[in-house]
Parts: C-alpha cells; sequence; structure tokens
C-alpha cells in the first residue's frame, strides 16, 4: 500500500477541531480526579473506620479491572438498571469513567506521599493547638502534594490517552474523526498515523510544562 502524503496532511484540518473536546474531557477529569483522590486518600491516611475498607475495595475494583470494560458497563450497563442514568452522554460517561478509574491510582500516590511527611510535624501542629483539619489543610497535604507532582503528572498523561476509548460510546472525538475517514477512504495506516502524532504532540506539550511547574515548585521550596 502506497503511503498518500497529500491524503495524510490533509486529514489534519479535519481531526484537529475535534481536539478541544479531548482536552476538555482530561482537563475536567483531572480536576474531578483530584479532588476525589484526595478525599480517598485522607480517608486511608486517617484510616477512618468504614470508608477505609469501602475505599479498598473500590481502589481494588478500578485497578484490577480494563478501563473500556468500566466505560461500557457504565454507559451501557447501569443505565439499564437505573432507568435515571438513561440520559446520561457520551462525553459525561467518558468523564466519570476516567475520573473514577484515575482516583483508584492517585489516591494510593497521595496516600503515599501523606505517609511520607514525617509524623513530628503533626505532633508539632496538634502541640500547637491546631486540629486536624488545619494540620492537613495547612501542612501535611501542601507538602503531600509536592511529592506526588510527577506522579499526579503521569496519571493525567494516562487520562489523556485514556480519552481515545471515549469513541467506543460513540463519542466524537479526535480517535472517532480518524476513524470515521479511515472507513471512507481505506486509509487506515495513514488516519491512524495522523491521530497517533497529535497525542503525541499533546502529551510533550504537557510533559514540558510539568517539568516546568516542577521546577518552579523546587525553587519555592
Amino acid at each position: 500500500m502506497n503511503f498518500d502524503f497529500v491524503w495524510f496532511f490533509n486529514l489534519f484540518p479535519i481531526v484537529l477541531p475535534a481536539l478541544k473536546l479531548t482536552i476538555s474531557i482530561a482537563l475536567i477529569s483531572l480536576f474531578l480526579t483530584l479532588c476525589l483522590s484526595i478525599v480517598i486518600a485522607i480517608i486511608r491516611y486517617y484510616k477512618v473506620k468504614g470508608l477505609y475498607h469501602i475505599f479498598g475495595l473500590y481502589i481494588t475494583f478500578f485497578r484490577a479491572t480494563p478501563l473500556v470494560a468500566q466505560l461500557f458497563i457504565l454507559y451501557f450497563g447501569l443505565p439499564s438498571i437505573f432507568p435515571f442514568l438513561e440520559s446520561m452522554s457520551a462525553y459525561e460517561a467518558t468523564i466519570i469513567a476516567l475520573t473514577l478509574n484515575t482516583s483508584s491510582f492517585m489516591a494510593e500516590d497521595l496516600r503515599g506521599a501523606l505517609e511520607s511527611i514525617d509524623n513530628g510535624q503533626n505532633e508539632a501542629c496538634y502541640s500547637m493547638g491546631m486540629t486536624k483539619f488545619q494540620t492537613m489543610k495547612r501542612v501535611i497535604l501542601p507538602q503531600a502534594f509536592i511529592f506526588a507532582l510527577p506522579s499526579i503528572g503521569n496519571r493525567f498523561i494516562g487520562i489523556i490517552k485514556g480519552t481515545a476509548l471515549g469513541f467506543t460510546v460513540g463519542l466524537a472525538d479526535i480517535m472517532a474523526k480518524s476513524k470515521i475517514e479511515a472507513a471512507l477512504s481505506l486509509r487506515f495506516f495513514e488516519a491512524y498515523l495522523c491521530v497517533t502524532l497529535i497525542y503525541l504532540v499533546l502529551v510533550i506539550i504537557v510533559e514540558r510544562t510539568l517539568k516546568y511547574i516542577e521546577k518552579r515548585v523546587e525553587k519555592v521550596y
């Protein structure tokens, strides 16, 4: 098969407009993942009775099962059991699946970072009259977040790549656009190479940005 360079380069203007959808899913998923992960990490750090084991099962389930299976259960399976979920869009389902999946990993990253903080800092804060909430908010969590920053960056990159599964539930992202064009012209190699290069450039930009943030943080601390 001959590589059609003209068709390949003409594909980018068709696919790139869908990139904003991919980016929006990734950013929203990252924000929700951070919020959920912080809550889970703190609960497991303090070993809150009942919730500790519940979130332990949650982490085990989402870490041990494929993301695509979780997405299918969420989008195709649960609405048949819970009718109120029938109105859920592919966009929403993809965000929820990415959030739940990534949180199971990020929560453990944050919990490890929390446990790496010297316990003497907790005792010092308590001796000053600070509550557990104040200690966590003002002293422990900021330090843990810095320690976990590289891991958080890696999870964000995973989210970006995970958005590609959205096309399996009908999401019109860059993967779906390229697949449609490939099916129409039978130029599958060119189409998938196009979307691969777009993801590659996007991830490289994110990596460079994260490295810049890490360096800035190191200077501050």
